[in-house]
């Protein structure tokens, strides 16, 4: 299982990458192995929506499960992975590159700071 050390992460599986003021997120490769083969990807959000920690972005369904996927920081969506939809065994295959879901300009950089830092989230993860 892979933790990228440059990557944030939030309790609830998702990863952030800062550049600069955009946080490109996804989900990490923990929760991935944990929904199993994922068939189906349905976003919530439009390019232009405001969001906040902690709401709901997107569904992932899996062979296993349908889970939500949540947001880690406060910001405007920019851009959004609409490949997913065609592709979503993306997530799968790979969660930290072609498998990005979202990305929104950050609103408020403190939020950063309530991340986990790669050996916290995998820390955490062998704990479950």
């Amino acid at each position: 299982m892979e933790f990228p050390k440059e990557l944030k992460y939030q309790k609830t599986d998702e990863w952030v990458k800062i550049e600069d003021d955009v946080a490109v997120i996804g989900i990490s490769d923990y929760a991935q192995d944990a929904l199993s083969d994922v068939v189906f990807v349905e976003f919530e959000v439009e390019v232009g929506d405001q969001v906040n920690v902690g709401d709901t972005y997107a569904t992932i369904e899996s062979v296993k499960a349908a889970s939500d996927v949540n947001i880690p920081l406060s910001g405007e969506v920019i851009e959004i992975n609409e490949g997913l939809a065609d592709s979503p065994e993306i997530l799968n295959s790979d969660p930290y590159g072609q498998g990005w879901m979202i990305k929104i300009k950050i609103t408020d950089v403190e939020e950063v700071d309530n991340l986990l830092d790669a050996e916290s989230y995998e820390a955490y993860c062998k704990e479950r």
